[in-house]
Protein backbone atom coordinates (compact mmCIF):
# COMPACT_ATOMS: atom_id res chain seq x y z
CA UNK A 1 0.00 0.00 0.00
CA UNK A 2 1.62 3.19 -0.81
CA UNK A 3 1.42 6.79 0.13
CA UNK A 4 0.05 9.80 -2.31
CA UNK A 5 3.24 10.76 -4.41
CA UNK A 6 3.68 14.54 -4.04
CA UNK A 7 2.69 16.05 -8.20
CA UNK A 8 5.68 18.08 -8.90
CA UNK A 9 9.13 17.56 -9.36
CA UNK A 10 11.63 19.79 -8.59
CA UNK A 11 12.51 22.93 -10.60
CA UNK A 12 16.37 24.42 -10.28
CA UNK A 13 17.21 25.02 -6.80
CA UNK A 14 20.70 26.10 -6.74
CA UNK A 15 20.17 29.83 -5.74
CA UNK A 16 22.73 31.78 -3.56
CA UNK A 17 22.54 31.02 0.14
CA UNK A 18 23.60 34.60 1.44
CA UNK A 19 20.34 36.49 -0.88
CA UNK A 20 17.86 35.79 1.79
CA UNK A 21 13.93 35.83 0.88
CA UNK A 22 11.44 38.64 2.98
CA UNK A 23 10.74 37.03 6.23
CA UNK A 24 7.78 34.10 6.65
CA UNK A 25 8.65 31.26 8.40
CA UNK A 26 11.68 30.96 10.80
CA UNK A 27 11.28 26.90 10.82
CA UNK A 28 10.07 24.37 9.06
CA UNK A 29 10.48 20.59 10.51
CA UNK A 30 8.65 18.64 7.82
CA UNK A 31 11.17 17.89 5.71
CA UNK A 32 11.84 14.71 3.53
CA UNK A 33 14.91 13.65 1.41
CA UNK A 34 15.02 11.38 -1.64
CA UNK A 35 15.90 8.59 0.45
CA UNK A 36 11.83 7.73 0.87
CA UNK A 37 11.82 7.28 -2.70
CA UNK A 38 9.13 9.79 -3.38
CA UNK A 39 11.16 13.38 -2.99
CA UNK A 40 13.50 14.98 -5.14
CA UNK A 41 16.90 17.16 -4.57
CA UNK A 42 20.26 16.73 -2.31
CA UNK A 43 20.00 17.29 1.06
CA UNK A 44 22.30 20.24 0.77
CA UNK A 45 19.75 21.67 -1.63
CA UNK A 46 17.29 21.69 1.26
CA UNK A 47 19.68 23.40 3.51
CA UNK A 48 20.14 26.36 1.12
CA UNK A 49 16.52 26.64 0.25
CA UNK A 50 15.64 27.05 3.87
CA UNK A 51 18.66 29.72 4.12
CA UNK A 52 17.42 31.77 1.28
CA UNK A 53 13.85 31.98 2.64
CA UNK A 54 15.29 33.43 6.18
CA UNK A 55 14.87 30.56 8.06
CA UNK A 56 16.58 30.22 11.34
CA UNK A 57 15.78 26.12 11.82
CA UNK A 58 15.34 23.03 9.25
CA UNK A 59 14.24 19.97 11.07
CA UNK A 60 14.34 17.24 8.21
CA UNK A 61 12.06 14.28 9.62
CA UNK A 62 12.12 11.56 6.36
CA UNK A 63 9.90 8.70 6.70
CA UNK A 64 11.18 6.34 9.16
CA UNK A 65 11.94 2.80 8.17
CA UNK A 66 10.57 -0.30 10.07
CA UNK A 67 11.39 -3.65 10.20
CA UNK A 68 9.44 -5.64 7.19
CA UNK A 69 9.79 -9.18 6.09
CA UNK A 70 12.68 -9.70 3.72
CA UNK A 71 10.79 -9.95 0.53
CA UNK A 72 9.04 -6.50 1.12
CA UNK A 73 10.21 -3.34 0.10
CA UNK A 74 8.89 0.04 1.15
CA UNK A 75 8.31 2.43 -1.93
CA UNK A 76 7.47 5.15 0.39
CA UNK A 77 9.85 5.38 3.22
CA UNK A 78 14.24 5.22 3.44
CA UNK A 79 15.25 1.52 4.11
CA UNK A 80 17.10 0.59 7.32
CA UNK A 81 20.59 0.38 5.36
CA UNK A 82 20.56 4.34 4.29
CA UNK A 83 20.27 5.63 8.03
CA UNK A 84 24.02 5.89 8.19
CA UNK A 85 24.00 7.81 5.15
CA UNK A 86 21.02 10.25 6.53
CA UNK A 87 22.86 10.83 9.69
CA UNK A 88 26.23 11.66 8.12
CA UNK A 89 25.31 13.53 5.57
CA UNK A 90 23.03 15.65 7.80
CA UNK A 91 25.75 16.07 10.63
CA UNK A 92 27.88 17.42 8.16
CA UNK A 93 25.87 20.07 6.56
CA UNK A 94 24.34 20.82 9.87
CA UNK A 95 28.63 21.22 10.87
CA UNK A 96 29.16 23.15 7.28
CA UNK A 97 26.11 25.50 8.16
CA UNK A 98 26.27 25.82 11.43
CA UNK A 99 26.35 30.11 11.26
CA UNK A 100 23.62 30.17 8.56
CA UNK A 101 21.25 27.93 10.19
CA UNK A 102 20.57 25.56 13.02
CA UNK A 103 19.51 21.70 11.61
CA UNK A 104 17.99 19.22 13.52
CA UNK A 105 17.46 15.32 12.15
CA UNK A 106 14.89 13.17 12.91
CA UNK A 107 12.10 11.15 11.37
CA UNK A 108 8.39 11.11 10.35
CA UNK A 109 6.65 7.83 11.61
CA UNK A 110 3.77 6.48 12.23
CA UNK A 111 3.01 4.89 15.73
CA UNK A 112 2.11 1.32 15.40
CA UNK A 113 2.80 -0.37 19.28
CA UNK A 114 2.76 -4.05 18.20
CA UNK A 115 6.06 -2.48 15.55
CA UNK A 116 7.36 0.05 18.38
CA UNK A 117 10.14 -1.91 19.78
CA UNK A 118 12.07 -3.06 16.90
CA UNK A 119 11.42 0.52 15.28
CA UNK A 120 13.12 1.45 18.82
CA UNK A 121 16.34 -0.91 18.56
CA UNK A 122 16.85 -0.28 15.45
CA UNK A 123 17.26 3.79 15.84
CA UNK A 124 18.75 3.36 19.81
CA UNK A 125 22.65 3.98 18.26
CA UNK A 126 21.47 7.32 16.47
CA UNK A 127 21.34 10.68 17.37
CA UNK A 128 17.40 11.22 16.71
CA UNK A 129 16.98 14.71 17.85
CA UNK A 130 12.87 14.74 17.29
CA UNK A 131 10.29 13.02 15.90
CA UNK A 132 7.23 13.58 13.87
CA UNK A 133 4.25 11.98 14.29
CA UNK A 134 2.45 11.20 10.83
CA UNK A 135 -0.10 8.39 10.72
CA UNK A 136 -0.41 6.90 7.48
CA UNK A 137 -0.93 3.59 7.77
CA UNK A 138 -2.72 2.30 11.21
CA UNK A 139 -1.13 -1.01 11.38
CA UNK A 140 1.99 -2.49 8.82
CA UNK A 141 2.72 -0.91 5.57
CA UNK A 142 2.64 -4.21 4.30
CA UNK A 143 -0.88 -5.09 4.91
CA UNK A 144 -2.30 -1.45 4.45
CA UNK A 145 -4.87 0.21 3.90
CA UNK A 146 -3.14 3.68 3.69
CA UNK A 147 -5.32 6.29 5.79
CA UNK A 148 -5.04 8.68 2.97
CA UNK A 149 -7.62 6.93 1.04
CA UNK A 150 -11.49 7.43 1.43
CA UNK A 151 -13.56 5.59 3.60
CA UNK A 152 -17.19 5.93 5.32
CA UNK A 153 -16.18 3.67 8.16
CA UNK A 154 -16.22 5.29 12.37
CA UNK A 155 -14.51 2.36 13.01
CA UNK A 156 -11.43 3.49 10.75
CA UNK A 157 -12.02 6.98 11.63
CA UNK A 158 -11.68 5.90 15.53
CA UNK A 159 -8.92 3.54 15.65
CA UNK A 160 -6.74 6.90 13.67
CA UNK A 161 -7.46 8.89 16.48
CA UNK A 162 -6.76 6.63 19.40
CA UNK A 163 -3.42 5.91 17.66
CA UNK A 164 -2.88 9.16 17.40
CA UNK A 165 -3.55 9.83 21.19
CA UNK A 166 -2.07 6.78 22.25
CA UNK A 167 1.55 7.94 20.51
CA UNK A 168 1.34 11.55 21.65
CA UNK A 169 0.80 10.26 24.91
CA UNK A 170 4.32 8.05 24.65
CA UNK A 171 5.92 11.85 25.03
CA UNK A 172 7.86 10.20 21.46
CA UNK A 173 6.59 13.02 19.16
CA UNK A 174 6.69 16.32 18.71
CA UNK A 175 3.65 17.24 16.86
CA UNK A 176 1.25 15.51 14.41
CA UNK A 177 2.00 15.79 10.79
CA UNK A 178 -1.30 15.97 8.62
CA UNK A 179 -3.60 15.33 11.85
CA UNK A 180 -6.34 15.52 9.36
CA UNK A 181 -4.39 12.82 7.04
CA UNK A 182 -7.87 10.23 7.48
CA UNK A 183 -9.45 10.64 4.52
CA UNK A 184 -12.90 10.10 6.82
CA UNK A 185 -16.46 10.79 3.97
CA UNK A 186 -19.00 9.99 6.32
CA UNK A 187 -21.51 12.00 8.53
CA UNK A 188 -19.71 15.45 10.05
CA UNK A 189 -21.48 14.81 13.06
CA UNK A 190 -19.20 11.65 13.39
CA UNK A 191 -16.00 13.17 12.13
CA UNK A 192 -15.92 16.27 14.49
CA UNK A 193 -17.24 14.14 17.37
CA UNK A 194 -13.55 12.20 17.18
CA UNK A 195 -11.62 15.00 15.80
CA UNK A 196 -12.95 17.45 18.31
CA UNK A 197 -11.16 15.00 20.79
CA UNK A 198 -7.70 14.94 19.14
CA UNK A 199 -8.02 19.01 19.00
CA UNK A 200 -8.93 19.07 22.30
CA UNK A 201 -6.27 16.77 23.52
CA UNK A 202 -3.58 18.89 21.34
CA UNK A 203 -4.97 21.86 23.07
CA UNK A 204 -4.49 20.28 26.74
CA UNK A 205 -1.05 19.52 25.83
CA UNK A 206 -0.26 22.60 24.21
CA UNK A 207 0.31 21.09 20.42
CA UNK A 208 0.15 22.74 17.64
CA UNK A 209 -2.36 21.23 14.48
CA UNK A 210 -0.41 21.13 11.22
CA UNK A 211 -1.13 23.21 8.29
CA UNK A 212 0.59 20.88 5.29
CA UNK A 213 1.41 22.82 3.27
CA UNK A 214 1.95 19.94 0.57
CA UNK A 215 -1.93 19.04 1.45
CA UNK A 216 -2.84 22.49 0.46
CA UNK A 217 -1.16 23.47 -2.17
CA UNK A 218 -1.85 20.21 -4.21
CA UNK A 219 -5.43 20.35 -3.16
CA UNK A 220 -5.44 17.03 -1.68
CA UNK A 221 -8.17 16.61 1.34
CA UNK A 222 -5.68 17.42 3.64
CA UNK A 223 -5.65 20.32 5.43
CA UNK A 224 -9.22 20.61 5.20
CA UNK A 225 -11.65 23.74 6.16
CA UNK A 226 -13.71 21.12 7.51
CA UNK A 227 -10.62 20.05 10.22
CA UNK A 228 -9.81 23.59 11.01
CA UNK A 229 -12.98 24.91 11.95
CA UNK A 230 -12.81 22.09 14.59
CA UNK A 231 -8.99 23.37 15.52
CA UNK A 232 -10.81 26.76 15.66
CA UNK A 233 -13.45 25.45 17.85
CA UNK A 234 -11.04 23.61 20.43
CA UNK A 235 -8.92 26.86 20.65
CA UNK A 236 -5.71 25.06 19.02
CA UNK A 237 -2.74 27.16 17.74
CA UNK A 238 -0.94 26.51 14.43
CA UNK A 239 2.02 25.55 12.98
CA UNK A 240 2.87 25.56 9.22
CA UNK A 241 5.03 22.04 7.99
CA UNK A 242 5.92 22.14 4.60
CA UNK A 243 6.03 18.66 4.12
CA UNK A 244 8.72 19.48 1.61
CA UNK A 245 9.55 16.95 -0.74
CA UNK A 246 11.46 19.63 -3.17
CA UNK A 247 13.62 21.89 -1.95
CA UNK A 248 11.89 24.90 -3.94
CA UNK A 249 8.73 23.97 -1.38
CA UNK A 250 10.65 25.75 1.25
CA UNK A 251 11.08 28.92 -0.24
CA UNK A 252 7.70 28.82 -2.23
CA UNK A 253 5.97 32.61 -0.89
CA UNK A 254 3.07 32.18 -2.58
CA UNK A 255 2.47 28.71 -0.71
CA UNK A 256 3.54 29.56 1.98
CA UNK A 257 0.99 32.58 2.44
CA UNK A 258 -1.41 30.50 1.47
CA UNK A 259 -0.74 28.45 4.64
CA UNK A 260 -0.32 31.40 6.74
CA UNK A 261 -3.68 32.83 5.30
CA UNK A 262 -5.41 29.97 6.20
CA UNK A 263 -4.50 29.84 10.06
CA UNK A 264 -5.58 33.76 10.06
CA UNK A 265 -8.84 32.47 8.44
CA UNK A 266 -9.69 30.48 10.98
CA UNK A 267 -8.03 32.43 14.39
CA UNK A 268 -5.13 29.67 14.48
CA UNK A 269 -2.64 31.46 16.27
CA UNK A 270 0.91 30.32 14.22
CA UNK A 271 3.69 28.88 16.51
CA UNK A 272 7.19 29.84 14.96
CA UNK A 273 9.78 27.29 16.61
CA UNK A 274 8.84 23.82 18.88
CA UNK A 275 9.97 24.81 22.11
CA UNK A 276 12.63 22.28 22.39
CA UNK A 277 14.23 22.99 18.85
CA UNK A 278 14.74 26.65 18.65
CA UNK A 279 17.39 28.45 17.08
CA UNK A 280 20.88 27.74 18.79
CA UNK A 281 22.87 30.94 18.85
Amino acid sequence: MQIQMPLEKPRSHRKNSKERMPFMLKANYHTHTARCKHAWGEDKEYVEQAIQAGMEVLGFSDHCPWIFPPDYVSHTRMEPKELDGYFTSLENLKREYAKDITIYIGFESEYIPELMEEQDRLLKDYPVDYMLLGEHFTASEVTGPYTGHETESEADLQRYVDLVIDGMETGKYAYVAHPDLIHYIGSDEIYERHMLRLCQYLKAHNIPVEINLLGVVEHRHYTSGRFLRIAQKAGNSAIIGCDAHTPDRLSNVAYIQNCLDLAKMYDLPVVDFLPDFMAKA
